[in-house]
């Protein structure tokens, strides 16, 4: 299958089953929560494939199309599933709980890699509609930290966004939300030139006006449900962050400045899936070594070159719930790797 078909059919199919689930509730709702987690894992497990790499130079004019949609499908289901959860939809509270997660998971998988890749590109108003998709789930200075702090010092103790080795998810959370929230704010406040508004303020509006349409939509309950959805769909985001860059920290030079990031420098997943439904968020190594490269075109790297998480994406994010669990998963992979480094 061509690149961009496996992408929009991986990405918006949930969007579509979500669509039905909210008027229709039932069978919809267990769709698409099954689509999002069980049949993405046995995807991924059963049908050994991986997306071939573009070639050099490769050019895909519908990249941003679908990216776009994508958006534009967050922003119209956002709202619509807060009133199906929190309004008088007529949905049970099964169907409620239900396609809360399906949507929340939809929101943190599929929405977060958009809103991601928008923020690379150098159009202004992609880059706009990006900095929107994320500051509905209240995450709008990821806008800023991602590209002002952690591009630059990932794989380092000075990026707040880099999970240390046996850190806990339930430590890493806390500190790299409000250690990543002050690192950008520093790095917008430095680089401003008195222009318009700060883009903190600018996040800080956007996401109140969420919560006022979450309010118009469905009143209190709307803004707790809306709330509920933003915060599940932005810890899915930290989630991968600290999956993907997890234990791995670049050396000092003798000239006292970190190395450059390389591929060495975040784990990475070749399940075709995932890949898809993802935006090919987990070939993260290509991504910070090219990071305007568009997502249809990021390569996984030799096995030797990079450190490779031993299952998908999605599946060791939640592994990585289980703190125990996932150092004992982690534990001989990041030693051996770090070990060959130590060798070169």
């Amino acid at each position: 299958m061509p690149l961009m078909p496996l992408f929009a059919l991986a990405a918006l199919m949930p969007l579509w089953l979500l669509a039905l689930a909210v008027p229709f509730g039932g069978v919809w709702v267990v769709l698409a929560l099954l689509y999002m987690g069980l049949f993405t894992a046995l995807l991924d497990q059963f049908i050994p494939l991986v997306m071939p790499a573009a070639p050099e130079g490769a050019e895909f004019p519908a990249a941003d199309a679908l990216l776009v949609a994508l958006a534009l499908g967050h922003l119209i289901a956002l709202p619509l599933v807060t009133w199906a959860v929190a309004g008088p939809s007529g949905l049970l509270l099964w169907e409620r709980a239900l396609l809360a997660l399906a949507a929340g998971q939809w929101f943190g998988q599929v929405s977060n890699p958009c809103a991601h890749e928008l923020i690379h590109r150098g159009n202004r108003a992609l880059y706009a509609l990006g900095v929107v998709v994320y500051a509905t789930m209240f995450f709008g200075h990821h806008a800023s930290a991602h590209r002002l702090v952690h591009h630059r010092y990932a794989a380092s103790l000075d990026d707040p966004n880099t999970a240390r080795a046996n850190e806990s998810f339930y430590q890493f959370w806390p500190r790299a939300w409000a250690g990543s929230y002050r690192a950008g704010l520093r790095a917008e406040t430095q680089r401003r030139c008195d222009k318009g508004l700060h883009p903190y303020a600018v996040y800080a509006l956007l996401s109140a006006a969420s919560l006022a349409a979450a309010f118009g939509v469905a009143g209190l309950s709307g803004v707790l449900v809306w709330l509920a959805l933003g915060v599940y769909g932005h810890s899915q985001l930290l989630l991968a962050d600290y999956v993907q860059h997890y234990g791995l920290l670049r050396k000092m030079q003798p000239d006292g400045k970190l190395e450059p990031v390389s591929e060495r420098h975040s784990w990475n997943a070749p399940h075709w899936f995932s890949s898809a439904l993802m935006l090919n968020a987990p070939r993260h190594s290509d991504h910070h070594a090219h990071p305007s490269r568009p997502y249809p075109a990021l390569r996984l790297p030799a096995r030797g070159d990079a450190p490779y998480l031993p299952y998908p994406l999605p599946l060791c994010c939640t592994l990585a719930l289980a703190p125990r669990m996932w150092r004992r998963l982690m534990a001989r992979r990041l030693d051996k790797w770090q070990t060959a480094q130590t060798d070169l």
